[in-house]
């Protein structure tokens, strides 16, 4: 895939994570959008995640059939200092004929351990 179709895909798949966010997280409201400018990972031009009004995480989408984690992490970590967020960096994939709800998500552990934390919390399971 050459020229605009990659940019075309992955801006959609942009779309589809925030319209996914809005119905499981928010009940239907639409809260959450697609960043304007966002893809190609422009944070300088964009102002950063690649979705407006996720609380708290700092959203890099790919849609891609060879996902380079590693590099992927990096970008999203680059962005965050650049913009000087305090968010939670997640990086959302999923692969071509994948559902949205079977997209990965990749956290840095430390990250991961945080909001397990808060789960076995809510679950009444620790102090």
């Amino acid at each position: 895939m050459s020229g605009k179709a990659p940019k075309r895909k992955g801006d959609g798949y942009e779309r589809e994570l925030a319209k996914y966010f809005n119905k499981i997280v928010f009940g239907d409201e639409d809260l959450v959008q697609r960043a304007p400018l966002s893809g190609g990972g422009a944070v300088k031009s964009s102002g950063g995640s690649d979705l407006k009004n996720t609380p708290h995480i700092y959203v890099e989408a790919k849609r891609t059939e060879k996902f380079q984690i590693h590099q992927s992490v990096a970008q999203v970590k680059e962005n965050i200092d650049i913009s000087q967020s305090d968010a939670m960096p997640i990086v959302i994939t999923r692969r071509n004929r994948q559902e949205t709800g079977d997209s990965l998500c990749v956290l840095k552990l430390d990250d991961f351990l945080e909001l397990y934390k808060l789960l076995i919390k809510e679950k009444g399971m620790s102090d």
